[in-house]
């Protein structure tokens, strides 16, 4: 008991120091030159050892604040007379481009090391990670070779049981409604053929989309590369493909935050995502392809130069996407009476 009293007695003037009234910065957190506010829609495995590693290089405290994509963007934009985020780590650059005007034009320090395919002029947005879209379907329930295809989906066999995130919500479901769309050859009718497909159905994440079709709630369903990979590396009953008649590989990415109170660490951040270090993590943990020219894909991956990739405009895909998606809406019935 004395020992705690003891304890307490030398704990008390640090406590008074941290109380309420303090007006002085704390001397148990550091000063704002060594601070950085990052908002993120990644999952925190993933943010996690990287921020951890960042902090250990620069000294630099990083606070995170973790949600959807869409949900930090419109919080973002509400703050920007008085911005509290300095990054916005994670989203498809669709997104990002989407509130373009949210952001600070930044070129990344390692910029000539991005493959070209994912570089941006605009300094908009910093890519991190390529995400081709995929196929997945329940390996005990649908036989190997019957989808190979966006129109495969078409087939009867599938209809109503094919798991997708809304698009309202994923923004990787977003991309995927794009390609199917450019799949065939940018006609805006298949987008009306994958609805009646769907039967109406939606998820409300995309995370969901792995699980439903693992437990044969769905047959087959549309996600993207690295999450189908970490479903199959853990055991899961699924398999993916390459949509033959077309995919895309959009990166997602990260961006300045204009006006952003600790623009010059937000800075050693952004060059910190594109470092080699952290795209090598990208390929090795994170079942992400890296979108620096001189990281290796796992070779276990197809080459992205053997896929039928197409051509995906992303500012095309941000300056549409409130038109795409009201009419998506409209197809599935939701469009307010």
């Amino acid at each position: 008991m004395r020992k705690h009293i003891l304890i307490l007695a030398m704990l008390l003037p640090l406590l008074a120091g941290c109380g309420a009234e303090q007006t002085e910065p704390l001397p148990c957190t550091p000063e704002e030159s060594q601070r950085l506010v990052v908002y993120t829609s990644h999952k925190e495995e993933v943010y996690t050892p990287i921020i951890r590693e960042f902090e250990e290089r620069t000294g630099i405290w990083v606070d995170v604040v973790s949600g959807g994509t869409n949900e930090l963007l419109q919080r973002i934009q509400q703050e920007a007379d008085a911005p509290k985020a300095d990054v916005m780590f994670g989203g498809g650059v669709e997104s990002l481009e989407s509130y373009r005007d949210c952001f600070t034009p930044y070129i990344c320090r390692e910029a000539g090391s991005i493959s070209e395919q994912f570089q941006v002029e605009s300094g908009c947005w910093t890519p991190f990670s390529a995400l081709p879209v995929v196929l997945v379907y329940n390996t005990k329930l649908v036989t190997a070779g019957s989808v190979t295809s966006w129109n495969d989906l078409e087939s009867p066999a599938f209809r109503g049981k094919i798991a997708f995130a809304d698009p309202q919500v994923s923004g990787s479901s977003y991309t995927a409604l794009v390609t199917r769309m450019l799949a065939g050859g940018g006609s805006e009718d298949h987008l009306s053929r994958l609805c009646a497909a769907l039967d109406g159905k939606q998820l409300d994440s995309s995370g969901a989309v792995l699980s439903a079709v693992d437990d044969g709630t769905f047959l087959v369903g549309i996600t993207l590369e690295e999450t189908a990979l970490q479903h199959i590396a853990a055991g899961e009953d699924i398999a993916l493909v390459y949509p033959a008649d077309g995919t895309s590989c959009v990166p997602d990415g990260s961006a300045l935050v204009k006006g952003a109170p600790h623009a010059e660490n937000a800075k050693l951040f952004l060059d910190f995502t594109v470092s080699a270090d952290v795209q090598a993590l990208v390929g090795e943990r994170f079942c992400r392809r890296a979108v620096r020219a001189d990281i290796p894909a796992d070779p276990a991956l197809p080459a992205l130069d053997t896929l039928n990739l197409v051509a995906y405009d992303v500012e095309w895909a941000s300056k549409n996407r409130d038109r795409l998606l009201s009419d998506w809406s409209f197809l599935l019935g939701e469009v307010p009476s």
